[in-house]
Formats: structure tokens, C-alpha cells, sequence
């Protein structure tokens, strides 16, 4: 069982040619409001890749919440653990350029009451194979669940985004932090991933740093090292790649896969969504991941 605590927003995407720079007006071509934020996003790809997985989280009053809730449920995610609060629920404010990429903005909303743990969270948290945790909702709450999971032998996955410091009290009960090379650069202050990745390990027992159309670099602390390549696919939006490959190697660390042919199928979901646009609508089910790995002979 994977079990998500995170945030859940409605994602506002806009497509463009190229992003505006400060001050500029640009034309967009298309606009879609798709369910997102990080920590759906984990649970709908783990879900997908046909673990059980549940979902701690929180949305608001409004008509986003409704979809947000509904479209979790459609995915397979047991949502008993979504609080519905008043107010509005998070909003994920997204351009997409035409080579794939992406800039966000991010409203916090409902998810700021997953500052703590509400009742059941801890009970859930305890039951689980793997807990995965974001930095989209209060890091209190995020060190309080850590807290709860490694005193139940529960492995602890963090994507340590958006970038920001992570404090010891939330690091020392991670066993997995899944950086990006940003996210990586902002914890150790090395651009190079390959530097990061032994200053990271200082903190963690086990890194993978995800690197884009570089691939995933893996270490830990027993001297083990992956290189991953990328699959060499066509971008058409990158909105999710990252949380796409979270939820699907915690779905395989929880089904007891070892680490490198985790790795080797959250890489290949990661290469599936960014084919396709949006984020949650973009996942692939388990049996897309094995043909795609099949068919890439690998």
C-alpha cells in the first residue's frame, strides 16, 4: 500500500509558443483546466501502476474540489482521507511552451490545512508500505507524517519540491529524496548533479536525482550507483513527468521490486506522460509502462 500526504490542486494550463517574459502580453492557443497538484498526481500514477494507494489530503467547498475528489476516485485512489474544508481548493497556474516546458505557479488553498495530522491520518500512515510526501503543503505537516511512518518502519519518498531548504527534522526520517537537478542545487548548493549527490546522501540513505532528457542518477549510502538514461521520446508537455515517475517507483518499491528496475519503469512512465498533455490525464496504466519497456527492448 502507498499511501499520499500532499496537496491536490486544480491545474489552469495555458499553451503557448513561447512563455511571456515579465511585462509581455503573448497569445496563447489553448486552455484546459486539469486535476493535478504533486501529491495527486503520486497517488494517480501509483494507482495506475495497479498498487493500492490512498490519498491524505484536503480540497475546498467548490466546484474544483468536486472534480478534484472525483477524478482521484476514478483513478483507482481511495480518498477517504480527502477533507473537504471551506474555502477554495489549491489552483496550479501552468504555461506550457511548444518544446514542452513548463512554468508554474502554485495556491496553496485547502491544501494549507495539511499543516498536521487529522484524525486517521496517522493510523493510515502506519498501515502503508511507502509514504510519499511533497513540499506543496506545510512542512510541519509533512515532518509530522515522516515522524509517524519511520516509527513504523514505513519507507519515507520526499520530492523535495518546490525547491526550498528541507530541515533536519523532516531529512532524518526520509529514506528516498527524489530531487530534481534544481532541487538538488537548492539543497547543496552544486549544479553538478554527480556533486550533489554525495552531499544529499550526508542527509539521506538513498537519492535519485532526475534530470530530465539526462536520465536519473541513483546513489546510496552503501556506495551503489545508477545512471539511467532517458528514453529518447518527443516532449510534447513535461507538466507531472516528475511526480509521474515518483508515483510509479514508490508503486514498485511498495510491490517489493528491487531498486534499479523501479528506477527503469518510473523512467519509462515518466517517457509515456510527457508524449501526451496534461498531468493526471497524461499517466500511464501499468500495462502501457510493460509494452513500452518491451517494445524499447529494454
Amino acid at each position: 500500500m502507498v499511501t499520499v500526504f500532499g496537496s491536490c490542486n486544480m491545474d489552469l494550463v495555458a499553451y503557448v509558443a513561447t512563455p511571456p517574459r515579465r511585462g509581455e502580453t503573448v497569445h496563447g492557443r489553448a486552455f484546459s483546466t486539469v486535476p493535478g497538484g504533486k501529491g495527486a498526481n503520486q497517488a494517480i500514477a501509483a494507482a495506475r501502476a495497479e498498487v493500492g494507494t490512498r490519498f491524505l489530503g484536503a480540497v475546498g467547498d467548490d466546484e474544483f474540489g468536486g472534480r478534484i475528489r472525483a477524478t482521484l476516485a476514478e483513478a483507482g485512489v481511495e480518498t477517504t482521507g480527502l477533507r473537504t474544508v471551506e474555502g477554495h481548493s489549491g489552483t496550479a497556474h501552468i504555461v506550457v511552451d511548444d518544446d514542452g516546458g513548463n512554468s508554474i505557479i502554485v495556491v496553496g488553498g485547502a491544501n494549507d490545512v495539511m499543516d498536521r495530522l487529522h484524525p486517521g491520518d496517522a493510523e493510515a500512515i502506519a498501515a502503508s508500505d511507502c509514504l510519499l510526501l511533497q513540499l506543496e503543503t506545510p512542512l510541519r505537516g509533512a515532518s509530522a507524517a515522516a515522524e509517524v511512518a519511520a516509527a513504523h518502519g514505513v519507507r519515507v519518498v520526499l520530492t523535495p519540491a518546490p525547491a526550498e531548504p528541507v530541515p533536519e527534522s523532516l531529512l532524518s526520517n526520509v529514506d528516498l529524496l527524489v530531487p530534481n537537478e534544481h532541487e538538488a542545487a537548492v539543497l547543496t548548493g552544486e549544479s553538478d548533479p554527480e556533486r550533489a549527490l554525495p552531499a544529499l546522501l550526508d542527509s539521506v540513505p538513498e537519492v535519485a536525482v532526475t534530470m530530465g532528457g539526462e536520465g536519473v542518477l541513483y546513489g546510496n549510502r552503501s556506495g551503489e550507483r545508477v545512471r539511467m538514461p532517458a528514453f529518447p521520446v518527443r516532449a510534447v508537455d513535461t507538466t507531472a513527468a516528475g511526480d509521474t515517475f515518483v508515483g510509479v517507483l514508490a508503486a514498485e518499491l511498495a510491490r517489493g521490486t528491487d531498486t534499479t528496475e523501479a528506477l527503469r519503469h518510473g523512467s519509462g512512465a515518466a517517457a509515456l506522460s510527457i508524449q501526451r498533455k496534461g498531468a493526471s490525464g497524461s499517466m500511464p496504466s501499468r500495462e502501457d509502462i510493460r509494452e513500452f519497456l518491451e517494445d524499447s527492448g529494454s
